[in-house]
Order: C-alpha cells, then sequence, then structure tokens
C-alpha cells in the first residue's frame, strides 16, 4: 500500500488499489479518529487528479470514517482571515477534486462520519456503511455559519426537512435511519462490510467508461442547474459564512472544544 508523504505527526492518505479498476484511498489518522487535517487534505486535492480508477473508494481505518476538520489544528484564539483560511480552503480544495472525479466514487463508511467527513462521503456517488455507523454534524455546537454548497449536498442528499434536523438539533443518526433518509445507499450485513464494499466499488469499476463518465456529468449537470443562486445572493451567503470566523461564538467554541467543556455562547 502506497501512501502520501505527510508532513510529522500528520495523518496519511494510504492509497492501494484491492480489486481491478478500483483505487482505495484509506484515511490514516487513528490518533485524532480519522480527522481532516491538512496533510490528508492536500493529499486529496493533490492525488486526485493523477488517478484514472474506474471507480474510486474512499474509506477510514478502525472504527471511525472520519470525525470531520481537525479543529485542534485551529488555534484557541484564531483571527477571523486565520480561522477561514485553515478551515475552508484546504477543505474546499480536497473536496473540489472529488466531484471533479470524472468516474464513480464510493465512500466506504467503515464507522462514524461527522462533520466534514460525513459532507466528505456525500461528495461521493454512493455511500455504503457499517451496521454501527453513525452520523451527526456539529456546526450548531461550534459556532459555525456551514457552507451554503455544503448544505446543498445535504438537500440534494436528504431534503431540506431533514437537512435541518440534522444542522439545527446536532443529534446523531444511526445507520439504519441513516439508511431509510437516504444519507447511505447500503447499510452492509454484521461482518460483511468488507467484502461487500468491495463488491459494489467493482460492480462500479465494471460499468462502461463512457456511460459512467457521461451519466455521472448529466446528473452533476442538472442538480447545478436547479440551485443555482443569484450572484448577489450567493455573496451574501457568503458574506455570512465569512462573519462566523469573527464571531465571539466561535471563539468561545474552539477554547470549549480545546478545554473539552461546554461552549458559554454570547449570542454575537
Amino acid at each position: 500500500m502506497a501512501e502520501t508523504e505527510p508532513p510529522q505527526n500528520a495523518g496519511r492518505l494510504l492509497v492501494d488499489e484491492p480489486a481491478a479498476g478500483v483505487t482505495r484511498l484509506t484515511i490514516s489518522n487513528p490518533q485524532r479518529r480519522g480527522a481532516l487535517d491538512h496533510a490528508i487534505l492536500d493529499a486529496f486535492a493533490r492525488t486526485l487528479p493523477e488517478l484514472d480508477a474506474r471507480c474510486l473508494m474512499i474509506t477510514g481505518e478502525g472504527e471511525t470514517f472520519s470525525a470531520g476538520y481537525d479543529l485542534g489544528a485551529l488555534p484557541t484564539q484564531p483571527r477571523p482571515d486565520e480561522a477561514e483560511r485553515l478551515v475552508a480552503h484546504p477543505f474546499a480544495a480536497a473536496l473540489d477534486a472529488l466531484e471533479a472525479y470524472p468516474y464513480p466514487t464510493l465512500a466506504a463508511l467503515n464507522g462514524h462520519a461527522i462533520g466534514g467527513g460525513l459532507e466528505l462521503a456525500l461528495s461521493c456517488d454512493l455511500r455504503i456503511c457499517t451496521p454501527a455507523a453513525s452520523f451527526r454534524m456539529p456546526p450548531a455546537r461550534l459556532g459555525l455559519v456551514y457552507s451554503h454548497t455544503g448544505i446543498q449536498k445535504f438537500i440534494d442528499a436528504i431534503g431540506a426537512p431533514r437537512t435541518r434536523e440534522l444542522f439545527l438539533t446536532g443529534r446523531r443518526v444511526d445507520a439504519a435511519t441513516a439508511l431509510a433518509w437516504g444519507l447511505v445507499n447500503r447499510v452492509a450485513e454484521e461482518g460483511q462490510f468488507g467484502p461487500q464494499a468491495l463488491e459494489l466499488a467493482g460492480q462500479l469499476a465494471a460499468g462502461a467508461p463512457l456511460a459512467q463518465r457521461g451519466n455521472k456529468r448529466v446528473i452533476r449537470e442538472l442538480l447545478g442547474a436547479r440551485t443555482q443562486l443569484e450572484p448577489q445572493v450567493e455573496q451574501e451567503l457568503m458574506a455570512l459564512r465569512q462573519s462566523c470566523f469573527s464571531s465571539a461564538d466561535f471563539r468561545e467554541a474552539m477554547r470549549a472544544f480545546a478545554e473539552k467543556r461546554e461552549p458559554r455562547w454570547q449570542g454575537s
């Protein structure tokens, strides 16, 4: 199994080919529950354009797919411009590379997918999970206004009412509920996650290449055309997100995260 070269003490993105036409990318950051640090995000952005596998499978290690963006990399008192640069930009570049991948992509959710880890999974075409997996979106606990492009992925996948429930309550969703909602496509049988994920990846890789590329693009373009915003509205939503990085509540959330306590919100 090859791997990208990370900085010292950083996470890694492992790359191997478990079946014909299938390339598997494994998020390896076990000490931080698969957190997406800059090394891993940069590896996604750098590695994906170089691949030509007929199916790309993304998975994690152990019992966690990904705990989301690595908040431990943020200072407890980040400057607004620093916070936006550290959180938004490397994550966006990684997801852009994933969404631009021309052949089918499969998130093999070996365990919990939280926050940015769940958005990463939703950026894939299909998702299969273990029966023990669970899913959660914690922006309400972080004082964070999520990107409108990220929220749109959830609306496309599970509809507005369930997206509101995920984002406004921060509740944890189990595998059975995720399947009923459409958050995942399949839940593997107990003890059969690895073989069944690889079987699904093989089915995707075996499809006619022109059809797979073409149909994937048609779906992407139709979804994009349906959700285009007026430029002024899009600018307003981007400004709303940027404003959260300078808020007292965001700074308090970062302190509370570092100190492992409940945040004390000020509403500003």
